[in-house]
């Protein structure tokens, strides 16, 4: 729907009236009250330039698409002088309550009703201000609380980032210092282990150098009280160590504090031109020595002091325990050498001999050799092995052999002496065991007669090169509580034949018995030429090598070697630089004991050589 009207403008009545009607007509029409107040002040201001430039002509529009449909309001305002026309469209957003009344019935206005209606129209808008100003107020007011309670939310937020922030660099500073403590203690832990493991205190003061240097310590100095060589080898020793040494506490020298309150620091005088160092006390029951340690930078801190100071006192303890340890040694060692006797030179017959101590323990054992002549010229061989390792056994063992030699002479068989030497360890030691094994030799007798105590079977080799076992069934051991008589056995050896007398730990081995070790003995022997038989030295190596490989034995290990001299060919009996007497073979009894000596065919000698491979 499309209505118009249009209005001539020549007198300042008739603008008002046309003000006043396109007033009413869009109050009427329920146009919103700031548009329609600018869309009328706008109007009225065009219809003064009219008026201004001798009149003019307005055209108001109504359009409305249907019936509660909302309506436009256009007024057009068109100059009498030729000019462009002004155009402006109200939009009422909202319909109308009620019918819009037509233009006819809105022009029965008079200037002053209009010019008071206008009025009303500006108070309603001046309340509409106000309201607006009102609410604006008050949304400036809850803006500014709202701006307020930003602000201090945005303080408390600072306030617990920055207590955040503090709170997580105090934790990792807290885990940086754990994990510090942690890696101290694991290399503490280490080290220890490390200085713990050895029993020889020169291996000690060769790793601690290598453990500290350099992240702990630039320099790593250990004074030995004892250690003479040492001390003549590093020369005048520092004044930190000398201090720690007369007061028996740990020095501190540098020009920042050690960090640890049990730590002296010297006098600025005292300071070391190298760098700070620390002097600790190796202090057990007694004190061992000093550990100086130079400072990797310019001090040492707190908690490597504590760490250094424990790891002194572990090594202190280390040192201690090998310095004993290795006196102990010396000591078994000692009386071992003691035991060994050298072997003696007899006539037709070489002896060699070859001793291993273990290498696990204090190096001494009950396994022994020995070798001595008879009043009746034979020549007893003897091995023999006390159960247990260790000075008791060693002991025991040095009893035995004298208790032997003893018996001995009164020139009893070898069957005669072990049932008097059983009866002995019966009773003075009823909670030790022994074996041994007694050889006798009678000059120019091409036979041996023996006797074993539960020892292992000596082994033969024949001139012709083979070998045998005399795997005759052995006594008891030595010691064990059961009377016992022992009995001498016989056995044939050639003039050129070599016994070989041995204990256990040649041959046995936990996993596979003594048998294969036997069986490889016999093969070894078998396989030397007649160079290697000939210097028994070279034999007892040549036997020692396939045997004794375990660089880490537990058992003891002992070998006797017996050669016969091997027969006189007649071109050496014709010669007159070579003529010897008439042999004489003595007889024998049913038991095997000689009546009587024979003169040999030479003088030939024996040795020993303890040692290891």
């Amino acid at each position: 729907m499309i209505t118009s009207d249009v209005r001539k403008i020549t007198s300042a009545p008739e603008a008002v009236r046309a003000r006043a009607l396109a007033g009413r007509l869009t109050a009427a029409l329920g146009a919103p009250g700031a548009e329609r107040a600018r869309f009328l002040t706008a109007l009225t201001a065009r219809l003064r330039q009219c008026l201004g430039q001798g009149g003019g002509e307005l055209t108001l529009t109504v359009r409305q698409a249907g019936p509660g449909a909302a309506a436009h309001v256009r007024a057009v305002v068109r100059p009498t002088p030729p000019a462009p026309p002004w155009r402006l469209t109200l939009a009422c957003s909202d319909p109308p309550v009620r019918k819009p009344p037509g233009l006819e019935d809105l022009d029965d206005t008079d200037p002053g009703q209009a010019v008071l209606a206008a009025d009303e129209e500006t108070a309603a808008l001046l309340d509409q201000l106000e309201e607006a100003e009102r609410q604006l107020r008050l949304h400036r007011e809850e803006l500014h609380q709202t701006n307020q309670g930003v602000l201090a939310l945005h303080a408390e937020l600072e306030a617990a980032a920055l207590t955040q922030r503090r709170l997580l660099d105090a934790e990792r500073a807290a885990r940086g210092e754990a994990e510090r403590a942690r890696r101290l203690l694991t290399f503490l832990a280490d080290a220890s282990a490390a200085v713990t493991v050895s029993l020889d205190h020169e291996d000690i003061l060769r790793r601690l150098p290598e453990l500290l240097v350099p992240e702990h310590a630039s320099h790593v100095d250990v004074w030995l009280y004892d250690d003479q060589e040492q001390a003549a080898r590093n020369g005048p020793r520092s004044a930190a160590a000398v201090a720690a040494a007369r007061t028996d506490r740990p020095q501190h020298a540098g020009t920042d504090g050690g960090g640890a309150a049990w730590t002296e620091d010297l006098s600025p005088g005292g300071t070391e031109p190298t760098g700070p160092v620390l002097s600790i006390p190796l202090t057990v029951r007694r004190t061992l020595g000093v550990l100086t340690l130079t400072a990797p930078g310019d001090h040492f801190d707190a908690d490597t002091t504590v760490m250094l100071l424990e790891l002194a006192r572990r090594t202190a303890i280390a040192l201690d325990h090998a310095l004993r340890y290795e006196q102990h040694r010396d000591t078994a060692e000692a009386l071992q050498r003691a035991q060994l006797t050298d072997l003696p030179a007899t006539e037709g017959l070489r002896l060699a001999a070859r001793y291993l101590p273990a290498t696990r323990g204090l190096n001494i054992g009950g396994d022994w050799y020995d070798a001595f002549p008879q009043p009746d010229g034979s020549l007893l061989a003897v091995i023999g092995d006390v159960t247990g390792h260790g000075l008791h056994a060693a002991v025991i063992m040095g009893q035995l052999r004298t208790a032997l030699r003893a018996y001995a002479v009164e020139n009893d068989s070898p069957a005669q002496i072990l049932t008097r030497l059983h009866r002995m360890l019966r009773h003075q030691q009823p909670n030790l065991y022994a074996t041994a094994m007694i050889a006798r030799f009678r000059p120019g007798d091409p036979h041996v007669v023996w006797a074993a105590a539960g020892h292992p079977p000596a082994v033969v080799r024949e001139p012709d090169g083979s070998v045998r076992v005399l795997d005759s069934r052995p006594g008891l051991m030595l010691g064990v509580p059961l009377p016992f008589e022992y009995e001498d056995h016989e056995a044939e050896l050639p003039p050129g034949s070599t016994l070989v007398l041995y204990t256990d730990g040649l041959v046995e081995r936990r996993a596979h018995g003594i048998d294969p070790g036997i069986e490889l003995l016999g093969k070894t022997l078998a396989g030397l030429d007649g160079s290697d038989l000939d210097d028994l030295e070279t034999c007892a190596e040549a036997l020692l090598k396939p045997l004794v490989h375990d660089p880490e034995r537990d058992d003891d290990v002992c070998l006797l070697l017996c050669r016969t001299a091997p027969p006189v060919t007649r071109e050496a009996a014709d010669a007159p630089s070579c003529r010897q007497p008439a042999q004489v073979r003595p007889e024998r009894s049913a038991t095997g004991r000689h009546r009587d000596g024979g003169q040999a065919a030479g003088q030939e000698g024996g040795s020993r050589r303890p040692g290891r491979l």
